[in-house]
């Protein structure tokens, strides 16, 4: 199939874009790596009025690292992410995450903030954006405004981002701890497909070999990402013994809410979940362990 016909502007900065949104509202789609619109369009599944691309607007093109977050504009590309050795220490979750996106040629299109927005509950990067609570700016012509990852997932493929809208930047937590440990896995039918489900957890060590900070949080077992900062909680102050890390990632799954398909049915799919939350626990306690 071929897209619906619809209208093309190119934005030179990210005021010109916003003054597009502004005037034509929803009836705009914003595209820049292209990699999930372009198909979906192509397939009539979206059909917008207008198509506007930020693709060459290079403000949107930036790693910036601040104290305490790496700040990342919304069109930078992942595969530059992933090559980033000083954001990959920084932001470690980031990097391990991006390694099961799609292939390399679509990463070398796909940009930060396009996965971010188009916000599938299936995806990696808005899995580690809810783990890490990422902060995302959104620009209007009017303003700008910060929305914190946990209210900006509000559905499948849904978002707080209004119709005037456009993500300009997503700001990245940056652990300061110094034994700090991340992993991320996730089951699909071939490398590179949507995955069934994915499983994201970062930690922290004190000296004594106890956990002092973690967070972690399952994709593809609801309407939006999932973290779970109550369960992570019950991490904190223990030595991860497998009954306690068996216990939450069990709690986490339980918790869950996903569909069947013709892949996988909602049971097995929070037996999935189950497995892999303590896979991805367990890997990080080891590499930070590592770090003593």
């Amino acid at each position: 199939m071929k897209a619906a016909p619809f209208e093309y502007v190119r934005a030179g900065s990210i005021g010109e874009a916003c003054e597009v949104l502004q005037r034509e509202g929803d009836a705009v789609k914003v595209v820049a790596g292209g990699q999930s619109l372009i198909p979906m369009m192509a397939m009539r599944l979206v059909r917008p009025g207008w198509l506007l691309d930020i693709n060459e607007i290079a403000a949107l093109k930036f790693v910036a690292m601040d104290k305490d977050a790496v700040r990342i504009g919304a069109c930078t590309r992942q595969s530059t992410v992933e090559r980033d050795q000083e954001l990959a220490a920084r932001v470690p979750l980031l990097r391990q995450a991006l390694a099961w996106v799609g292939h390399i040629q679509t990463r070398n299109r796909g940009t930060i903030g396009g996965s971010i927005v188009h916000a599938d509950p299936c995806a990696e990067l808005p899995l580690v954006a809810r783990v890490l609570g990422a902060r995302m700016v959104l620009r209007s012509t009017a303003a700008a405004r910060t929305v914190e990852a946990d209210a900006f997932f509000s559905g499948p493929m849904m978002t707080a981002t209004d119709a005037n809208e456009c993500l300009e930047e997503v700001q990245w937590p940056a652990w300061g701890e110094r034994r700090t440990g991340s992993a991320f896995t996730e089951i699909s039918n071939r490398h590179g497909d949507f995955a069934m489900v994915s499983a994201a957890a970062q930690l922290s060590l004190g000296d004594d070999g106890r956990c002092v900070r973690a967070a972690f949080g399952l994709g593809g077992m609801g309407q939006t990402p999932l973290a779970f900062p109550q369960l992570a909680q019950r991490l904190v102050g223990t030595r991860l013994e497998d009954e306690i890390v068996k216990s939450v990632a069990h709690d986490a799954a339980a918790q869950s809410d996903p569909g069947s398909d013709l892949f996988a049915t909602a049971a097995y799919r929070r037996h999935l979940a189950g497995v892999l939350a303590a896979r991805v626990i367990s890997a990080a306690h080891a590499q930070a362990g590592s770090k003593g």
